[in-house]
């Protein structure tokens, strides 16, 4: 199915910035590989249609399952309205995005250790000034995440629920998306509405999906069907069926800890099933769209100059 005319040709600028972004250097090595922090990381979008599905608990419980796996993972919470990862992982910040964006205080000022090789930059809540980012802030955020000098292997985006501006820019921006979706009628269409704006206006053609709180995997299955027939009749894109996690009463009761279900519990079904889940996405790794570098991860998103990419 073709693209919007208009949003088509953002998508295909925003590929030949891409490209740009591995030309050789001054010393005649990709971009890419020259520094080599920022060699391996890997971008990742967790988003859904629809509040409800246990989006963010995946997230938190995703940190976890990679960072058991000795992989150093930075958090970012994009739900800059309501954010809460830092209240699942029971953590108290002084600060978050919000005083960043507005000048306060510089990222590295607000990111907050979860444990040795996880981060999270916090989200504010409550605050309707920020839930729809303009160009200031995309580029504020731009410089933040330039000057961050930790490096990490893998970053994970929680953004908010359904298909607001924040949530298309977030999720475009990064390498890959997984959307998460539950059984509920509701989440497959509303994933499906989601999928389908990333895929027409955007020229997202790749997405992973998960299915959360399924009662079995036969059941999961049959969820990623159901998607997967809607979107294979009305859209030109892939979808990978990433994994389930079951429902599971443990989690239910790390929750009300504000604990991650694989830190509390990491004998339960669900802690299992994350480790499945950091399993396959760490052998996936070499079929990985590159889209650039952590400095490049916002900067693909605003239609600079390709000089201006390096």
């Amino acid at each position: 199915m073709s693209s919007v005319r208009g949003t088509g040709d953002q998508a295909d600028t925003l590929r030949q910035m891409a490209r740009s972004a591995k030309r050789p250097s001054q010393n005649g090595t990709a971009s890419d590989t020259a520094a080599p922090g920022q060699q391996g990381i890997r971008v990742i979008s967790v988003t859904s249609g629809k509040g409800g599905v246990g989006k963010s608990n995946v997230v938190a419980n995703l940190a976890m399952a990679l960072s058991d796996q000795g992989k150093k993972v930075l958090i970012v919470d994009a739900d800059l309205g309501v954010g809460n990862l830092d209240v699942l992982l029971g953590l108290s910040p002084q600060y978050n995005l919000n005083h960043v964006l507005s000048g306060e205080c510089g990222l590295a000022e607000i990111i907050v250790e979860v444990n040795q090789n996880i981060k999270l930059i916090p989200a504010g809540s409550g605050v309707q000034e920020y839930t729809s980012l303009g160009q200031h802030e995309k580029l504020k955020l731009l410089d933040e995440l330039d000057m961050l000098e930790e490096t990490f292997d893998v970053m994970i985006i929680d953004t908010e629920a359904g298909i607001s501006d924040n949530v298309t820019y977030f999720t475009v921006a990064a390498q890959e998306i997984i959307v998460v979706v539950s059984p509920e009628p509701t989440s497959i269409t509303d994933a499906y509405a989601l999928i389908k704006l990333l895929a027409t206006r955007y020229s997202e053609h790749h997405f992973k999906v998960l299915v959360n709180m399924a009662r079995d995997s036969e059941d999961a299955l049959e969820v990623f069907r159901k998607l997967a027939n809607v979107a294979g009749r009305f859209l030109d894109i892939s979808l990978d069926y990433l994994g389930c996690v079951v429902r599971d009463e443990r989690l239910i009761e790390a929750v009300k800890k504000q604990k991650a279900v694989f830190e509390l519990f990491p004998d339960s079904e669900a802690a299992s099933c994350f480790s499945t889940l950091a399993r396959r996405i760490t052998e996936n790794s070499r079929q990985t769209r590159l889209k650039g570098n952590i400095q490049f991860f916002f900067r693909r998103y605003l239609d600079l100059p390709a000089g201006e990419q390096q």
